[in-house]
């Protein structure tokens, strides 16, 4: 069996928020300069694992592991989700994943290091999901609930000082859903990601004196330390450490706080003396007064000090020091006028991140996270909502560093009862309060965390069917208690900070006998997931919609924190208003998701009340209720696509807007195969003038494009390769498009179809036209049930002729001048024969009249055509289509020279 450890004992480390330090590492002029007794050793490698049953004797030490799977640590089993297209180019695969939920065994041999021995030992585990359960040498140290957090064992009595010792974790990552379930009272109940098992972040041991920083406190570093003021001459750091005596024996202590500065020298000191009884905790509290601080200011100056918590017995020996990055800063949040960092306002450009990725799901490294960061970076982020769970060390630390302002919250997602039931179980609550004591405790010390966010769409009422929730007689639990409860957890934990709360509901229009519960009241801070022209209304309702909410709640300082759409980088459109799109199902268009965040920025922009703004979301992640777009078990509203091989074009909209970085993107490069001959080109530039060259030939500058948006209009490609390239300044983008011989003979329109069905011919999208509304046939899917094709006879392609084009409209598609001829088919959806007449010309000229679907096809659902000779000159053909009764409707456009 292979092995490797690494103990941290000589060296500067960050240790899940406890940083060991050494003599040579220590500042002078007040910190202590003598070696702390603190010491870890991390067990990543030499892991055996299995998952399934419990097999017996499994926590024996002579428990024969040796068929077990090898695995180091961070790790998991699941992979979740995967891309239909292309499925070589992926790890993940319809063959490949695992979305196996339930018991997952480790079993560990390791020694105890010489410098370990003779201190209390402890396991710390910085998650493991979603509850676990710890033996070492047979004998049951204790049980965790809550897949996210930190959480310590004491193994001192159970482990063998000089010997070989066993550790044994069971895992389980059970669906809550079940009424017997084993993780039924433990958050989250549901949510739209997946929550994958296993020690997906690392183990270790940790050895101390006796007398030492508390080690129990919730995972927490057992520091508590805020900026209780500051300016540009002074600031005031308050500091509450927990000092644990676990010797039999009452003792005498002194602790000192120190400040160091990031050239190492110390700015600030203060101690006090305690005396400790015999297997107790002491909390000491100690100010520290600053002078001339260097304040930590966002991404544009996020300065860190280092601050010391160190423990001396009365003889001055050092017993214990933890270090911890510290920023000084204030936050005040205005309702009117946003969030001042330092008394500056800050525009919060914010995202929702989750924690995976493919081929690695919830097992990712420092690395991986990094590299996320600088993704979000580039983009010109200042603002993460750590979504919906506490996240690791490694986000909070790159947050401080780079000066990227958080949200964190607890997973009360959506549900807090067991399916039908209308309070409560008294263990959720419980484990409501833990978690949430959890993420303050561990977090709290971060300068990038502005607020503790309680709960997410927990205001969704009865406006879910019963046949999903399971609720009698349209009744639903009242989140208000629970809601209380964590918010009084959150305060007294922290009174420094604000809490935050994610509403989907209120304001929005539903059905009769849908009651919505109004829950923002219960945090601090509001914060809306609205999806406006995704799953409901059209984008321009968003600032209309915000302006009420501000309106209703004057003194609540309100946030977007979540807005966006579906974009699959296979599934493309010539017209985002061509048709309905299918929030639920396969329609949707990367060209879509950039329209919903074009039109959701000018809203936002232009409302200075909104104290931050969270895109949803920063990358596509992993769920299990999902089958959209070109994927399966993916959300896909992410700008940056799970394998992080792709920039959606709205990634580059927000780096053009957001970034300083010069920016220069043609939108549609994965759209290559190009539908029509004739097309709109769409730039995100931030230069101050930008060119389109096509094959070489400028094709015009476009300067001081709105929203950073240059367009081109009805730009004609040549048939085969085309080359368009756009520069602004020194920043060049390319792409190639196509058009195939046929494209440039044929236009074949799909009548009221954002993205055009495959049939028998090449067809685009709806394009080119004025006017009218799309509408189909088909049953859009919702959750929980597929689409339902339509039926229509008489034709082979269905899916063309089941969407169409309504009211009075017209069409005016480019085509050189020349003689062509023109057909259009028609379905009549519902009505009966007289209830819809209407007539169509062409540049003036009818070539249809008063025609009657239903008469002539013989009733609804039933395709009919039509053809006729038409002259074009001017190059443009315009169809207009006239009703006499009722509406217009066409389905087909299709023109042939």
């Amino acid at each position: 069996m292979t092995r490797r450890f690494a103990t941290l004992a000589a060296a500067t480390v960050m240790l899940a928020g406890i940083p060991l330090a050494p003599s040579w590492a220590q500042a002078s002029g007040g910190v202590p300069q003598s070696k702390s007794s603190r010491a870890a050793k991390v067990l990543d490698d030499g892991w055996r694992f299995r998952q399934g049953g419990e097999p017996a004797n499994v926590t024996d030490n002579g428990f024969d592991d040796s068929a077990w799977q090898t695995v180091s640590v961070p790790h998991t089993w699941n992979r979740v989700g995967f891309y239909r297209p292309d499925p070589a180019t992926h790890i993940h695969r319809a063959e490949t994943v695992d979305k196996t939920q339930g018991l997952g065994w480790y079993r560990q041999r390791f020694t105890v290091p010489a410098e370990m021995r003779g201190k209390s030992i402890w396991l710390e585990f910085d998650a493991a999901s979603r509850i676990a359960s710890v033996w070492l040498n047979g004998k049951k140290l204790g049980d965790h609930a809550g897949g996210f957090s930190r959480f310590r064992l004491d193994a001192s009595k159970a482990l063998v000082p000089t010997g070989e010792n066993i550790l044994v974790v069971r895992t389980d990552n059970t669906a809550p859903g079940g009424k017997d379930a084993t993780t039924a009272d433990v958050l989250p109940l549901t949510g739209d990601f997946f929550v994958h098992g296993g020690l997906y972040r690392p183990v270790r041991l940790i050895a101390v004196d006796p007398i030492h920083v508390d080690l129990a406190d919730f995972g927490g570093s057992g520091i508590f330390a805020t900026t209780a003021g500051a300016t540009a001459n002074q600031a005031r750091i308050d500091v509450r450490t927990r000092i644990t005596n676990t010797a039999a024996r009452a003792a005498a202590a002194r602790v000192t706080v120190g400040l160091i500065d990031a050239e190492g020298r110390s700015v600030a000191t203060a101690q006090s003396s305690l005396k400790l009884a015999g297997a107790a905790t002491q909390e000491a509290a100690i100010g520290l007064d600053v002078a001339n601080p260097h304040l930590w200011q966002g991404v544009d100056d996020p300065y860190l000090y280092t601050l010391s918590v160190a423990v001396f017995d009365t003889r001055g020996r050092l017993l214990d020091e933890v270090r911890q990055p510290f920023g000084i800063r204030t936050i005040r949040i205005d309702p009117d006028k946003g969030l001042f960092l330092n008394d500056k306002h800050v525009q919060l450009r914010g995202v929702g991140y989750h924690q995976d990725r493919e081929g690695k799901g919830w097992a990712i490294t420092p690395a991986d996270v990094a590299a996320d960061v600088a993704i979000m970076r580039e983009m010109g982020v200042n603002a993460i909502r750590l979504t919906h769970y506490q996240h690791g060390q490694t986000i909070h630390d790159l947050a401080d560093r780079n000066g990227i302002l958080v949200w964190d919250e607890i997973p009360l997602v959506s549900a807090w009862t067991r399916r039908g039931e209308l309070e409560p179980r008294a263990a959720l609550v419980q484990n409501a309060r833990q978690q949430m004591r959890e993420l303050i405790r561990q977090n709290g010390n971060h300068a990038s965390v502005v607020t503790w966010g309680i709960a997410n769409e927990v205001d969704f009422g009865n406006s879910f069917p019963a046949f999903l929730t399971g609720y009698p007689d349209g009744k639903t639990p009242d989140p208000m208690p629970l809601l209380k409860t964590v918010q009084e957890i959150a305060h007294a934990e922290d009174p420094s900070r604000r809490t935050a709360l994610a509403t989907c509901c209120e304001g929005r229009l539903f059905d009769d006998g849908v009651a919505i519960p109004t829950t923002a009241e219960a945090a601090d801070l509001g914060g809306a997931n609205r999806y406006f022209g995704w799953y409901f209304g059209v984008p321009g309702d968003l600032g209309p919609h915000l302006d009420a909410l501000h309106a209703k709640r004057p003194q609540q300082p309100l946030s977007v924190t979540e807005y966006g759409a579906g974009g699959a980088t296979s599934i493309h459109t010539d017209d985002v208003l061509g048709g309905p799109i299918d929030s639920r199902g396969v329609i949707q268009p990367e060209e879509y998701e950039s329209y919903i965040h074009e039109e959701a920025w000018k809203a936002l922009k232009a409302r200075p009340y909104l104290w931050g703004t969270f895109l949803w979301n920063s990358f596509d992640f992993a769920t299990t209720i999902r089958a959209e777009g070109d994927a399966q078990d993916i959300n896909t509203k992410g700008l940056v696509t799970y394998d992080r091989a792709i920039r959606k074009d709205a990634y580059y909209f927000y780096k053009a807007n957001w970034s300083t970085a010069p920016t220069v993107h043609i939108n549609g490069r994965r759209y290559a195969d190009r539908a029509y001959p004739v097309t709109d080109v769409r730039v995100y530039s931030n230069a101050p003038s930008t060119e389109l060259l096509l094959n070489g030939r400028s094709l015009g500058i476009r300067a001081d494009c709105p929203d950073r948006v240059c367009v081109w209009r009805d730009v004609t490609l040549a048939v085969g390769s085309n080359t368009v390239s756009a520069r602004g300044g020194t920043v060049e983008d390319h792409v190639t498009w196509t058009v195939s011989d046929d494209v440039a003979k044929n236009v074949r329109i799909d009548a009221g179809a954002i993205v055009a069905a495959k049939a028998s011919r090449r067809f685009g999208s709806d394009a080119y036209f004025t006017g009218g509304k799309a509408g189909t046939l088909t049953k859009p899917a919702e959750y929980g049930k597929p689409a339902v094709a339509a039926v229509i006879a008489g034709t082979n392609d269905v899916g063309i002729v089941a969407t169409y084009r309504e009211g009075r409209f017209s069409y005016a598609i480019p085509l050189a001048d020349g003689l062509y001829t023109v057909t259009l088919t028609f379905v009549e959806p519902t009505l009966a024969a007289g209830a819809r007449v209407f007539d169509i010309s062409a540049n003036g000229k009818t070539i249809v009249k008063a025609v009657d679907i239903a008469r002539e096809a013989g009733g609804p659902a039933k395709a009919l055509s039509r053809s006729a000779s038409v002259v074009v000159r001017g190059g443009k053909l315009n169809l207009a289509f006239v009703p006499r009764k009722g509406d217009a409707i066409v389905s087909a456009i299709e023109i042939a020279r």
